[in-house]
């Protein structure tokens, strides 16, 4: 078996037969989005592509069984993924479709909810939208302006958008396509306000006319995405049965009165966002598989083509450079770095999900903040990613045939879809820095800086598996020593971002602690000035986590040579990122001067250590070669 093939094996982890599965099918099914087609053209074509996804069993997946599907979290979160790889606008229209407005009806609902609507949108006969956002708040869902007023004489939910701001937009399937909405409202009875609630609204009639009180209209043409129908929505006074109510966390009885099992509004309304979940991993996950294709368009062409030579005649690969390889490997390495994290997080989200019972807060809490984080990192990397393979193919790499220019507009908006990254990097921190305390709720900085201000800042650390190894790595570790190549051992590269992790985190609670016993003003003050460094708690957290993450991929790697040649990938995540961070470990003397230089030396190595294996690196990533879709590697 070729080496590239047990590489590819290692990496697809757990769902590996779903991979393959979508490798062989998605590959029949001619996915790649048509530039000469107009907006309404690939519209049509990405929903007619939505329908031959459906026999591939991966919608339904996503469903349990008693709702009508065949309950596999895991499958139909790779499945979307792996949607990536062919075309993104179809990856989002099915995500919208399958994981957001069927999610917050099977999530949020109840029976009667799932018997009346999700075997219907599994096989598109009901076609859906998820309305969160709206023009004036995209991040902050708490203070949405929609509302949900009850009215106890007919018993209905009054819709209505009370602002322009409140209008609901950016909404795929808005524009064209869906006939019903998940919309989120802030609910409304007896005169009092119980937070923000989901809410079944029909849309549009069988002629996809606009229902009586509901304005639809066009976002029209964006940086990407193009097949994909963005829109907006308005309501104005638009009346729903009391039962469209999607009930699991909040009932309003016949006479208008509110209860719920959840008595908390923050808790309340953090829950039911946490069953949301499965669409920030999607979006995570597809932003990765995006910038495999980049990076293997780019890696191929750069295998090829030539450039310059000591002598007329005689040019050298692209490849052959030690600066192309500075551009391309230490990616292609954080690529692989963040595949084994993301398999890892879809593995525990499979379990969650898939449980009888409930989770332990604290662990559904502890996947919220990993999804956040790792989406986070994942989409900033594919925007620099591609930004690169695109720079390293030339004037080639401009050409839309080349495909390289659409990844870089599709993937574009999705480090501010799914969440805000400074916003997200800001919930994982707030996670760690309470401890999954409760009684914090949602992003709140006041409530951020008065709780630290009165906790020790006792960091709660899960590691992200194989505890065991990981302890043992670092426990085995050289140590300080006059040896410079201990930093290339794994235990050294692990206690440096633990020991980053927690130094960050003490310095961030202790500056939020100075805050103890300050008015709002003043406690939001102290946050806003600190909030940089609450971020970067976040950030490097999720690169330890990363590294982590790889370390026991590794592990679980059975072929020897595959194994042999992720580590010196795994080493190359880490020193690349401890350089791009050497101004903190400098800074805060974990490193001195000699071994910081180092770093950048032993970088070179393995950019020379991993040279003959770049095809190998980019064949691992399992992007078929016949569905690269760019013009210049058949040249």
């Amino acid at each position: 078996m070729p080496l590239s093939d047990d590489v590819r094996i290692a990496l697809d982890g757990k769902w590996r037969h779903v991979r393959e599965q979508s490798r062989k099918e998605l590959a029949e099914l001619d996915l790649a989005y048509d530039h000469d087609l107009t907006l309404d053209q690939a519209r049509a074509r990405v929903l007619e592509q939505m329908k031959k996804l459906v026999p591939t069993g991966i919608p339904a997946a996503g469903f349990r069984v008693e709702s009508g599907g065949t309950g596999d979290p895991g499958m139909a979160v790779t499945g979307i993924e792996m949607l990536a790889q062919f075309d993104l606008s179809l990856m989002v229209k099915a995500g919208v479709q399958w994981g957001l407005f069927g999610g917050a009806i099977e999530n949020l609902g109840t029976e009667r909810h799932h018997k009346a609507y999700i075997p219907g949108l599994i096989n598109l006969d009901i076609l859906g939208c998820f309305a969160m956002s709206e023009t004036g708040h995209g991040s902050d869902v708490q203070s949405l302006e929609t509302t949900a007023t009850f009215d106890p004489a007919t018993e209905e939910f009054v819709i209505h958008s009370p602002t322009p701001s409140s209008r609901k937009d950016y909404i795929g399937g808005a524009a064209t396509h869906a006939q019903v909405a998940a919309v989120f409202a802030q609910l409304i009875t007896k005169g009092e306000s119980h937070g923000v609630h989901c809410f079944v609204v029909p849309l549009r009639d069988d002629e996809g006319n606009d229902l009586p009180g509901i304005t639809t209209s066009d976002d029209f043409h964006k940086g990407g995405l193009g097949a994909v129908d963005n829109g907006r929505i308005e309501f104005d006074q638009v009346r729903i049965p009391r039962e469209n109510l999607l009930n699991k966390y909040g009932q309003v009885d016949h006479g208008g009165t509110y209860s719920s099992p959840i008595e908390s509004t923050n808790a309340r309304f953090f829950t039911m966002l946490g069953t949301l979940i499965r669409g920030r991993i999607s979006v995570g996950g597809a932003a990765s598989a995006a910038t495999e294709v980049a990076l293997s368009i780019a890696g191929r062409y750069v295998l090829k083509r030539r450039q310059f030579g000591p002598e007329p005649g005689d040019e050298i690969l692209l490849m052959d450079y030690r600066m192309h390889q500075r551009r391309l490997l230490p990616l292609i390495a954080r690529s692989y770095a963040y595949r084994f994290a993301q398999n890892q997080l879809v593995a525990r989200m499979d379990r969650i999900q898939a449980a009888d019972e409930p989770p332990p807060p604290h662990q559904q809490r502890e996947l919220e903040g990993r999804a956040a984080g790792l989406k986070a990192a994942q989409t900033w990397h594919a925007t620099k990613a591609i930004q690169e393979a695109r720079e390293a193919c030339g004037g080639a790499g401009y050409l839309a045939e080349n495909r390289l220019t659409t990844l870089k507009g599709d993937t574009d908006v999705f480090t501010t879809f799914e969440g805000d990254n400074h916003v997200l990097f800001q919930l994982v921190a707030k996670e760690l820095l309470t401890s999954y305390a409760q009684e914090v709720g949602g992003l709140d900085p006041v409530g951020l800086v008065r709780f630290a201000a009165g906790t020790v800042a006792d960091v709660v650390k899960e590691r992200t598996a194989a505890s065991q190894l990981i302890q043992r790595l670092i426990d085995s570790r050289p140590g300080r020593s006059d040896d410079d190549h201990d930093l290339l051992d794994r235990g050294t590269q692990l206690n440096l971002f633990e020991d980053r992790e927690e130094h960050v985190l003490e310095t961030a609670a202790r500056r939020l602690r100075r805050a103890g016993g300050a008015d709002q003003a003043e406690a939001f003050a102290v946050f806003n000035a600190a909030q940089d460094h609450v971020i970067r708690a976040g950030r490097v957290h999720i690169e330890r986590v990363v590294l982590e993450a790889f370390t026991a991929g590794i592990a679980r790697c059975e072929s020897p040579e595959a194994q042999e040649l992720l580590r010196d990938v795994c080493s190359l995540y880490a020193l690349t990122s401890i350089e791009e961070d050497l101004a903190w470990f400098m800074g805060h003397n974990r490193l001195a001067d000699t071994r910081a230089k180092t770093v950048t030396a032993l970088v070179n190595e393995l950019l020379e250590k991993l040279r003959p294996h770049t095809l190998t690196l980019i064949e691992g990533f399992g992007v078929p070669e016949e569905s690269l879709g760019a013009e210049m590697l058949d040249s």
